[in-house]
């Protein structure tokens, strides 16, 4: 301290004083004002958690009526756009919500939006989102769904995905309706209000039905095998009590099953290493056959074999084309930029298939894979180094709880043969590093800048005594390197150009992540400080 201060600070919240109390009561008289929090509600958990969220997160909360209103001039433009695509009137739409905690509240300004404009409204309450495509395909006044979710994304996001019965919506459908919903007005109240539709029991019951079918052994085909759970507190959880159980399947020690909309215990992301971490704690602690980690809607889903080594990322792409081409011989399966030579050899040569290295996003591969079927190709598999997998026999929706069935089912099989889920990616060459450098642009306008380093990497490259640009390449510039490869992007929303290294010799990486960064000192508008990592 200083000798002569005129004052002393002292940070007393916690430490000699606790001030969340008087928070407390002063947050209660605020939602007794302003009543769309109701106080009655308010615990000190919660308080907790306010005041660890910014003013404006704050504001939204206990003012969310801004919000509600865009909501609903959404959900008006999309009814006057599958109105107008369908010469209709009127329409069906079964809404669901995953569990985060803005969720309710979205869900009710939508479903008061849709009912004014005279449709049916199903309200399917906590619901994963292949389930809403699922309840227009076996219910026939369901014409249209809608899933208030935002994935994996933190807790204080949210968002709308809305379904039709040829799937998820294109970009411009999308453009199309927020269009239409710009100077769009909710008509006034209506007596019509929506019906209960508790259509995850009919969704858990399929995937049951698929399980015992699929086994062919009794109606508990699932008996002796031990599988546990990870949810990640989001609405997956009901994997864990409703289909596996049921079936006979031991799921002691299945965790966070419970819908939490904070996700206190780890991101639900079965791509973030502390979720990883802790479904293969999950497995080794009850000893289990198998664990399964879902996202928060369970579009995606990751595996832990009993051993707790991770079944993901290009292991679970080998995994699920085990699977497929059993029962589609030849088949292409069409997967991300990201995933690595080793996975092509197992695809091709040991089973038989066929790849197609696409771009990434799950839609640009479900999407591709749907082409190719058009145009002649059999694609029966479209998956995504992420967890996104989507199968020609299930709509190409890409659902996390569909893969997680065909590998449970697979599971089932193999005991009976005394082998494993590993087993079947025994054969999979892992490179020895797989590293990630995500290179910021300095620009707000970074489209034309990242295709322009993009290039010059390319003929560069081109040059190199020991590279060679791969030519089968739908996304960024792919380099073959001695021993492996990288791969420099652009991503499609943010000013980043990610950069792949893989390698089969150790230390490897680091000598060509130094060589790039090198060569991209000549730009001056990227931020090169993750090659010092």
């Amino acid at each position: 301290m200083e000798p002569n201060a005129d004052s002393v600070l002292f940070d007393l919240d916690g430490t000699l004083w606790d001030a969340v109390p008087v928070i407390f009561r002063v947050i209660q008289d605020l939602f007794r004002d302003y009543p769309s929090v109701p106080a009655a509600d308010t615990t000190l958990d919660d308080i907790y958690h306010y005041m660890g969220l910014q003013t404006w997160d704050i504001l939204k909360l206990c003012f969310p009526g801004a919000e509600d209103e865009t909501v609903q001039k959404i959900c008006v433009g999309f009814y006057k756009w599958y109105c107008r695509k369908e010469q209709v009137d009127t329409f069906g739409i079964a809404v669901g919500q995953d569990c985060r905690i803005s969720s309710p509240r979205i869900a009710a300004a939508a479903m008061t939006a849709f009912c004014a404009c005279g449709c049916r409204v199903f309200d399917c309450g906590l619901a994963t989102t292949p389930s809403m495509f699922m309840s227009i395909v076996e219910n026939e006044p369901v014409q249209t769904a809608l899933e208030i979710t935002a994935s994996h994304h933190p807790f204080d996001r949210n968002g709308l995905k809305f379904f039709t019965s040829g799937g998820g919506l294109e970009g411009e459908d999308v453009s199309a309706i927020l269009e239409l919903a710009y100077d769009a007005e909710v008509p006034a109240g209506t007596d019509n209000a929506p019906v209960v539709l508790p259509f995850m029991n009919d969704y858990a019951a399929l995937l049951r039905r698929q399980i015992v079918d699929g086994v062919q052994n009794g109606d508990r085909p699932l008996e002796g095998l031990h599988i546990v759970v990870d949810a990640g507190n989001g609405v997956g959880g009901f994997y864990a009590d409703q289909v596996l159980a049921p079936l006979g399947a031991d799921v002691s020690g299945s965790q966070f099953l419970e819908p939490d909309g904070m996700f206190p215990n780890h991101i639900p992301n079965p791509e973030n290493k502390g979720a990883i971490d802790a479904a293969s704690k999950m497995v080794l602690d009850s000893s289990a056959d198998l664990g399964l980690i879902f996202d928060t809607d369970v579009d995606r889903m990751g595996c832990i074999g009993a051993t707790g080594q991770e079944i993901n990322r290009n292991t679970l792409v080998a995994l699920a084309a085990a699977i497929v081409l059993e029962d589609h011989p030849g088949t292409t399966v069409v997967t991300d930029s990201l995933t690595s030579d080793g996975l092509r050899t197992f695809i091709e040569q040991d089973l038989g298939g066929k790849q197609l290295r696409y771009r990434r996003g799950y839609k640009n591969v479900i999407d591709k894979s749907i082409e190719l079927n058009k145009s002649g190709v059999d694609s029966a598999l479209a998956i995504e180094t992420s967890g996104h997998a989507a199968l020609k026999d299930n709509y190409f929706l890409d659902d996390g709880a569909y893969l997680a069935t065909k590998i449970v089912i697979k599971a089932a099989k193999l005991r009976r043969e005394g082998k494993t889920i590993e087993d079947l990616t025994a054969a999979l060459h892992r490179p020895a590093e797989s590293v990630e450098i995500r290179v910021p642009i300095l620009l707000e306008d970074f489209h034309d800048y990242g295709e322009d380093v993009m290039a010059q990497l390319a003929a560069f490259a081109a040059g190199h005594e020991n590279w060679s640009v791969e030519p089968e390449n739908y996304e960024g510039v792919r380099i073959n390197i001695p021993g492996g490869w990288f791969l420099l992007r652009l991503s499609v929303h943010d000013p980043i150009l990610p950069l792949n290294i893989e390698n089969d010799v150790a230390g490897t990486a680091a000598k060509v992540a130094d060589e790039i960064a090198q060569f991209l000192t000549r730009f001056d508008k990227l931020d090169l400080s993750g090659f010092k990592k």
